[in-house]
């Protein structure tokens, strides 16, 4: 058969929903100002799905320094990759920043987070070397280890023991390959919320000899006391070998970093092919990450409205007795139970009747049955749109369970 006739007629576990979804449960358009209120179907809504954690993305200081940033370099500045003529003072300065704000020796500026996380993971294996890493791992960590030639473990989401056992397997394998052990987890599960165990993790340091890879991208800015990741609230940034963070939170940007010690990100430098062979940053980019930066150091003020908007949140939906999980971070998810066809119903319920936005997930990302709707709180939501939503919520839990949304049978009369 031929290869694209054969792919049209999978279509695969999310495009077989295509033919409902697409434009009102799939690619869907929010349109106006970013924010927390925005149009979606020429009408406006509160929307909880943008992780704009801190409020930056409409915040005036950057919207001058990127107007700024694009006026005196344009978006062409600097041509080609960074090895070759790509580099400039103010990508080396922001690699600096980064360094100090993370509390690493040395850091290196990544076009993409995806992109990004992919190359790390393919640079540092080779086939002798085994990693380890968590079931619930993000898909560009799981697409990354698809180009490793070696052995790999996974253990059970946040799992100690199951981790141990793991990590046992791995020095047999590498006693004999004379490889080495590569321990990968996230900071912050943007899907559950919940935080990676990192400090007991670390604390496996002093038996086994395994380089510790943390996927911060949920948890910079927005955990720890000045903001600094997941690995800074938990007392063990040290022991992290390579921090891993994204712009695409709560900085509102595109792009992404990884830090530690000079010498592997030397390393990392030279060996990266993704950033050896593609276009750097742009010089606007990178001009308003310099603003961000400074915004995030400056004014805690931002975080403290962020966790305080997260806190009542999260309090307002389990006091109305909706199931959040364990949750340790402003990812909010709510779980319900129920079909694809309850689901969908919900959520056109949500959109049209409450003016409402946030993002639905069901199968097969999540297990046949369940449904989250997943909640982002941002420094930007008041109080005020917290206790509506969880009014909301509570009533159209009532719904579901009452088999309101059962009575609207059918994907297609739902899009």
């Amino acid at each position: 058969m031929n290869l694209l006739e054969k792919n049209l007629l999978k279509l695969g576990p999310l495009g077989q929903h295509a033919h409902y979804a697409h434009g009102y449960f799939t690619y869907p358009k929010l349109e106006g100002e970013l924010g927390n209120h925005m149009f979606f179907n020429g009408k406006q809504k509160l929307v909880w799905s943008l992780n704009n954690y801190l409020g930056l993305a409409n915040c005036p200081e950057v919207r001058k320094a990127d107007e700024e940033g694009a006026r005196q370099y344009g978006l062409a500045y600097p041509m080609g990759a960074r090895m070759m003529t790509g580099n400039t003072i103010l990508h080396e300065m922001l690699e600096e920043k980064l360094s100090s704000f993370v509390d690493k020796e040395d850091t290196f500026l990544l076009n993409y987070g995806y992109q990004g996380m992919l190359s790390i993971i393919d640079s540092i294996l080779d086939r002798n070397d085994v990693v380890v890493y968590d079931s619930e791992s993000h898909a560009c960590i799981i697409d990354g280890l698809r180009l490793h030639i070696g052995k790999r473990f996974v253990y059970k989401h946040n799992d100690i023991q199951d981790f141990e056992k793991q990590l046992i397997r791995a020095q047999k394998l590498i006693d004999v390959t004379k490889g080495g052990i590569l321990v990968i987890t996230e900071g912050v599960f943007g899907m559950r919320g919940d935080t990676g165990k990192l400090k007991e993790i670390c604390a496996f340091k002093k038996r086994y000899d395994f380089t510790l890879l943390v996927d911060d991208a949920h948890g910079i800015g927005v955990m720890g006391a000045t903001g600094a990741g997941t690995g800074e609230a938990q007392g063990i940034q040290d022991d992290i070998d390579l921090y891993f963070a994204t712009f695409a939170k709560s900085f509102a940007a595109i792009g992404a970093f990884v830090s530690g010690k000079k010498e592997i990100i030397q390393y990392l430098k030279y060996n990266m092919r993704s950033q050896i062979y593609a276009k750097a940053l742009p010089m606007p980019l990178v001009f308003g990450l310099h603003q961000r930066l400074s915004l995030i150091r400056e004014k805690p003020e931002l975080r403290s409205k962020l966790w305080d908007i997260t806190l009542q949140l999260q309090k307002g939906l389990t006091e109305a007795g909706l199931e959040i999980g364990n949750t340790q971070s402003p990812v909010t998810p709510v779980y319900l139970e129920g079909s694809i066809d309850q689901a969908t119903a919900l959520v056109r319920d949500l959109r049209e009747s409450h003016d409402i936005f946030c993002s639905l997930v069901v199968y097969p990302v999540v297990p046949k049955g369940m449904i989250i709707l997943r909640l982002i709180p941002t420094a930007d939501h008041t109080k005020e749109e917290v206790d509506r939503t969880v009014e909301v919520f509570r009533e159209i839990k009532q719904n579901l369970t009452s088999g309101k949304y059962d009575t609207q049978v059918g994907h297609n009369s739902l899009a």
